[in-house]
């Protein structure tokens, strides 16, 4: 199999066609002409190896994929709860959840917020009621917190102005509920109401461009429109909310991004790229073996300028298989953001340490949520610029001025965000226990450890605080190993673990002339 595979990989000097990308199509003015005064002509519709205009085969693949999902698909609680549920609004509500936590956010990940979600706000009304705080909560740690903020909205919208029931069609769904999208009003639509209406999902544009050689940007304006007419035409007509679920499912289970598992595919003898790669597989056998064979016929389209095929700086790469698709556009390059943050720590009334927390703004990253003190840093600022900065920062919650060198420098805590490389520099600084925090212009609180944990805190913060307790462990470790006499103390700002705090006097206090 390896001198057949190793074939196979010297085939790419076969002939192609490949033709170079169209413009978008929609780019251009409606009715905009030509030199000569005529309308422009209307772009050509793509070639037949790109659709799916034959009506047995979309009922063979229909029945296929749907007898596939009744075998093989997941027990997962919102299709269980969707399954159940009578009332048509809180079988949509249901749904709905579950597709915006499932937004850039993997399956197993999800299970555990959408069982305690629907535990705790079952119906549109009980969300409706809570506050936004709350929602932040339980949201915490499942990322793009603007998500569970925009279901709410949403949620008190149909309470207030939709009398409690749910929009029935896809177009209303999007038209009037804040934060769905065409994707979630397909999805909602077709599962709940069973309107023939198609989704296009990252899992659905992966299925279909390899079902269709579809080579050209997937994420270009042009090539969704065409992904969305084809999810329009498959949907089954008796079955729409499984058919796409089954669609999704399949691009999750089988036809996934790395190593598709074409062998197990219930759609296989439809799918065009896995043909080509059967053709350019059988060539390659027949030369390994000296056996004459004609040259496959493993071409693009054949139409010049065809706006699906790859582009023809990107030809088919008989190395990668079936994952020569989908393409797209190589990711903007996150934008790298320094933060200066400081973990301020006391002693509570029982003994426990408690950490101070402030709210970030109401809009805008992480909005609502809670965080340790922080402020952005300019670039290439150095330890001691960015030091001074962040003690001249605190005093908007000590109401005094902190000295620099009290500051502790922990490390760097780095978290990526979809579009931010983020580096956190932390510093921790121990307080005495009857602290009184000045006025400031966030909301801010003391919380012990398990409190922290309960409120809305990102998981960037989570990792701040893992940081600063590791570095606790060390130095109290440390501490045991070395033999002191008794009674001796801990010179300075080195130490910020509990039993080594400073007096708040001592660290507010003007650094002295040596």
């Amino acid at each position: 199999m390896s001198q057949l595979r190793a074939a196979a990989a010297a085939g790419r000097g076969l002939r192609r066609s490949g033709g170079r990308a169209a413009p978008p199509a929609g780019r251009s003015r409606k009715g905009a002409s030509s030199r000569g005064g005529a309308p422009a002509p209307a772009p050509a519709p793509p070639p037949a190896q790109h659709l799916f205009s034959d009506p047995a085969e979309i009922e063979a693949l229909r029945g296929n994929l749907l007898a596939w999902y009744d075998k093989c698909k997941r027990d997962l609680p919102w299709r269980t709860l969707a399954a159940a549920e009578t009332d048509a609004d809180r079988r949509a509500y249901a749904v709905w959840v579950s597709e915006i936590m499932l937004q850039q956010t993997q399956v197993a990940t999800v299970i555990d917020y959408y069982n305690r979600w629907m535990q705790k706000w079952p119906t549109l009304q009980a969300l409706a009621q809570a506050s936004l705080e709350e929602v932040n909560e339980l949201w915490a740690g499942l990322g793009y917190y603007s998500r569970g903020k925009r279901l709410q909205e949403a949620a008190r919208k149909v309470v207030s102005e939709l009398a409690g029931r749910m929009p029935r069609t896809a177009e209303d769904l999007q038209k009037l509920l804040p934060g769905v999208g065409r994707y979630t009003a397909g999805a909602i639509a077709s599962i709940s109401y069973g309107q023939a209406t198609g989704v296009v999902d990252g899992n659905v544009i992966r299925v279909l461009c390899r079902l269709r050689c579809i080579g050209a940007d997937s994420s270009s304006p042009a090539v969704v429109d065409r992904l969305w007419d084809m999810a329009n035409a498959l949907v089954d007509r008796s079955r729409p909310g499984d058919f796409n679920q089954a669609l999704m499912e399949l691009g999750a289970t089988v036809c996934v991004p790395k190593a598709p598992l074409c062998g197990e595919c219930p759609v296989k003898q439809h799918c065009r790229a896995r043909s080509r790669v059967e053709k350019e597989l059988a060539f390659a056998s027949q030369k390994l073996f000296g056996k004459p064979a004609p040259v496959p016929d493993v071409e693009d389209c054949g139409v010049g300028g065809c706006p699906l095929c790859p582009p023809a700086a990107e030809p088919w790469d008989s190395s990668l298989g079936v994952t020569n698709f989908p393409r797209k556009a190589a990711k903007k390059q996150p934008r790298a953001v320094r933060t200066a943050t400081c973990v301020l720590e006391r002693r509570g009334c029982h003994g426990a340490p408690e950490y101070l927390i402030v709210q970030r703004p109401s809009s805008g990253l992480l909005a609502g949520l809670w965080e340790f003190p922080s402020l952005t840093l300019a670039q290439d600022l150095q330890e001691e610029k960015q030091r001074e900065a962040l003690a001249d920062h605190l005093q908007a919650w000590t109401g005094r001025p902190v000295a620099a060198r009290s500051l502790r420098l922990i490390g760097e805590v780095i978290h990526i965000f979809s579009h931010i490389h983020q580096t956190y520099v932390v510093y921790s600084l121990p307080l005495d226990g009857d602290v009184t925090l000045g006025p400031a212009l966030s909301p801010s609180r003391w919380v012990t450890e398990e409190e922290f944990h309960a409120s809305a805190v990102s998981t960037a913060m989570k990792k701040v605080l893992k940081a600063h307790e590791k570095q606790c462990g060390k130095e109290s470790s440390a501490g045991k190993g070395s033999k002191r006499k008794r009674g001796t103390k801990t010179q300075g700002a080195g130490s910020t673990c509990p039993g080594t705090q400073l007096s708040l006097r001592a660290f507010l206090q003007a650094p002295t002339a040596p």
